[in-house]
């Protein structure tokens, strides 16, 4: 395991799981050849890292990491899938990652990672 930080990973396509206090709590991949986004581990990481830097209740300090590389973009795809499908992680339905349903929707509630750790004041 490794220290969640700027940099943390390579500049390749890959998996990775985020631990929290040693717990596993999200499984995420990044693939530069396939996706629109075109992100590679070291670029998801570091929006990770953002986005823990600006929530209450939790520091960098709490979180490590873990990355796999591959150099076929489907086994990115294939094992993101499975490490989801196996552990469950709370943080993959929680609203961490990049994409939160509904967020901006009317009538939509606060997320599970928003009202765990919600945005530091200005």
């Amino acid at each position: 395991m490794v220290a969640l930080q700027r940099g943390a990973a390579p500049a390749e396509s890959g998996i990775y799981a985020l631990f929290f206090r040693g717990s596993l709590v999200y499984v995420g991949k990044a693939s530069s050849g396939t996706t629109k986004s075109a992100r590679t581990l070291r670029v998801r990481l570091n929006e990770h890292v953002g986005k823990i830097e600006k929530r209450q209740n939790i520091a960098l300090a709490d979180v490590t990491c873990r990355y796999l590389t591959f150099e076929s973009e489907w086994w990115v795809f294939a094992a993101e899938y499975a490490l989801m499908d196996h552990y469950r992680p709370e943080w993959n339905a929680s609203g961490f990652g990049s994409k939160t349903p509904g967020r901006g929707r009317p009538g939509i509630k606060v997320s599970a990672w928003d009202t765990l750790f919600p945005p530091r004041e200005p």
